[in-house]
């Protein structure tokens, strides 16, 4: 009798961050695919429209005119969340100095804020990333959502899921919590 539905589930086979580093150097991943691994599972990265990138450099930027010292700003560069999950957030501000990820990506334990920017992605940004995140024990994330124009706070970590979430909109400020900064989500956004 031939099957028209899978009802089973199967077991996967995840990869880890080291096999994922294999295939990298092996060839199998191309040094131009926009890839990351989320859950030991190989996921294409959104396509970045202007809107995204223009917000992306502008945060870059904003952080490096105001951490200063305190911190090192991190542009689409991997983060080791667990053996199987390394993302490759918009923007992260890192603990100093910069000389010890010369042989290794950042932890979350390096991690003070995730800054994801979101127009395509939001989905997978708030229901695949941010749990990864918090499991992680990254203490605050922001999701830049471009559509709503507004920005979400995550913060207090606990199991999957952050225990807080603000809503920030133009005209209110945001705090990095690791740092005692604030920030305009203007500042962020960008003019209308």
């Amino acid at each position: 009798m031939p099957m028209n539905h899978l009802t089973t589930p199967f077991a996967q086979r995840l990869l880890t961050v080291a096999e994922y580093h294999r295939m990298a150097e092996a060839g199998i991943i191309k040094a131009d695919e926009q890839v990351e691994l989320l859950a030991g599972t190989i996921l294409p990265m959104s396509p970045i429209g202007t809107r995204h990138t223009t917000c992306v450099k502008r945060t870059n930027r904003l952080f490096s005119m105001i951490v200063g010292e305190k911190a090192i700003v991190s542009v689409h560069d991997p983060i080791l969340l667990s053996d199987t999950s390394e993302p490759e957030p918009d923007v992260a501000l890192l603990a100093p100095p910069l000389e010890q990820y010369a042989h290794r990506h950042p932890g979350p334990e390096d991690v003070f804020l995730v800054v994801e920017v979101a127009d395509s992605s939001l989905q997978k940004d708030r229901k695949l990333k941010l749990p990864l995140y918090a499991e992680a024990g990254i203490p605050e994330v922001w999701l830049v959502d471009l559509e709503a124009d507004q920005i979400e706070v995550y913060s207090e970590p606990q199991g999957q899921q952050y225990r807080l979430r603000r809503l920030a909109q133009r005209g209110d400020q945001v705090s990095v919590a690791a740092l005692a900064t604030e920030v305009a989500v203007v500042d962020v956004l960008g003019p209308v």
